[in-house]
């Protein structure tokens, strides 16, 4: 049976959406007969975990269904075992790069698609805590439908099941590496009160993230087609593409991949930066891979934290960030576009020196792009009064820190692409959880370990392969 991971990271209360995706689990299980492993990253404090163990444990899943509900500790254990499995150089900052002590978006999905491989699933299908599904008369509007339906299939076999074709027939043997669609509801980016307030600024700033040779136009149109989504429109019938997806069209809210993907080249792990999980998306268009572009789309919101003071520092502060690790992906993602297929090998699938050495290079880059950013966003900021101009004095204190850690994060991830294949490999060797004997944390009993497809509450073994890694043999 084809086992798949549907993964859910979070770092904040969510017990609704731990319900809502449990039963999206039960519906991929129960109309496409795979093993689904619902795969829950909590690191969310001890009131929150607490709270999502009872909704696990209070919830009987679909046959098939397994559940991990894993807090830091656990996904830590597991990290060090294959870590040292893996036999990288540096084994310290990998795993500081797979678990940083900031938010990282790249870093908690890296986490999922380990696990995924530890587990043996062929795919990884992405959902967000601070988002949830539409509804059309009385039935919840699942993505994974038209993700399994095509995720894996040559395009030619994937044809058959979508309502129309955009690909050339060169491209009719190709796997269908990613399937997507995108959201509806509030702005993905938290910026619609800049509009409110000055839609020049707005324009200004979201402006940005565009490529600095980019001509007026270009950049305007690049402003209004930026962090909107699908729209606010609701869901009324099916509708898919199979095409190369552009990654404006989708989120990883609401995103499917092939293990031929992400078991190649891992997502970014910037600390406190958004935007660090899309390159996938970006790396799968450009090397011409199929996809298939649906329009399930899930909805957005904002959780409270957001409305904060705090929380509108530190989403600002990561906001900032976001522009500036674009002076690095903007050079990647055109020499991405340049190679086209040169970036996949004779069996179609991406290839990772490739990767790592248009990132390494990128971090040669002249950082005075990035200078302009800053003093952009500061008289903007400063314009718009209030906690933004708040926010402006905290970015003149750290520009000079952020420009470094911009740098830095671009050369972390050049150097976690060079190391992910042998992190891999090791994920499947050492499995998810310790074998019997071993003095690792073993998986506490309830509802944070494995829940077997019969309902019960016991522990099984791994789904994936549990010996040790064949070093230690």
């Amino acid at each position: 049976m084809r086992r798949i991971c549907l993964t859910l990271p979070t770092n904040r209360a969510c017990a609704a959406t731990i319900s809502a995706v449990g039963e999206e689990a039960d519906h991929a299980a129960e109309h496409f007969g795979v093993e689904v492993h619902l795969l829950i990253l909590d690191s969310s404090g001890e009131r929150e975990f607490a709270e999502h163990a009872r909704v696990v444990a209070g919830e009987r899943r679909a046959p098939h269904v397994v559940v991990h509900h894993l807090d830091e500790a656990q996904q830590r254990d597991f990290l060090r075992r294959v870590i040292r499995c893996s036999g990288v150089a540096k084994p310290d900052l990998a795993l500081d790069l797979m678990l940083p002590d900031g938010v990282s978006y790249g870093a908690c999905t890296n986490r999922a698609f380990l696990i995924a491989a530890a587990l043996g699933c062929r795919s990884v299908h992405r959902r967000d805590s601070d988002s949830t599904y539409q509804v059309l008369d009385g039935e919840t509007v699942f993505p994974v439908h038209h993700e399994l339906a095509s995720l894996g299939r040559t395009a030619a076999e994937a044809a058959a099941g979508v309502s129309e074709t955009v690909l050339g027939p060169e491209h009719a043997h190709k796997p269908v590496a990613m399937v997507g669609s995108s959201f509806v509801g509030e702005l993905s980016v938290d910026i619609g009160e800049i509009a409110e307030l000055d839609g020049d600024v707005y324009h200004d700033v979201v402006g940005l993230w565009a490529p600095g040779h980019w001509s007026d136009e270009q950049r305007r149109e690049l402003v209004e087609e930026s962090f909107k989504g699908a729209g606010t429109d609701p869901f009324v019938r099916d509708h898919s593409v199979l095409t190369h997806v552009d990654p404006m069209r989708v989120d990883m809210c609401n995103i499917s991949f092939l293990d031929e993907v992400y078991e190649r080249v891992p997502l970014p792990p910037a600390t406190d930066t958004i935007g660090s999980d899309y390159f996938l998306m970006h790396l799968v268009h450009d090397s011409t891979l199929p996809g298939v572009l649906h329009n399930r789309n899930i909805v957005n919101f904002y959780t409270a934290e957001r409305r904060t003071d705090a929380g509108f520092m530190a989403y600002q502060l990561r906001f900032v960030k976001f522009f500036l690790s674009m002076l690095y992906f903007n050079f990647i993602y055109e020499r991405m576009a340049e190679a086209g297929p040169a970036l996949l090998d004779d069996r179609h699938r991406v290839r990772p020196a490739a990767v790592a050495e248009l990132a390494g290079r990128s971090a040669l880059l002249d950082r005075a792009e990035n200078v302009h950013r800053l003093d952009v966003l500061n008289r903007s900021y400063r314009k718009l009064g209030g906690r933004y101009a708040e926010f402006a004095e905290v970015l003149a204190a750290g520009g000079r820190r952020l420009l470094e850690e911009a740098r830095a994060d671009i050369e972390d991830f050049a150097l976690l692409t060079g190391d992910w294949e042998s992190l891999v490999r090791a994920s499947r060797a050492t499995g998810l959880y310790p074998t019997a004997g071993s003095t690792d944390v073993q998986p506490p009993d309830g509802s944070t370990g494995l829940q077997p497809s019969d309902g019960s509450t016991g522990l099984r073994p791994s789904a994936g392969s549990i010996g040790l890694c064949p070093s230690d043999r």
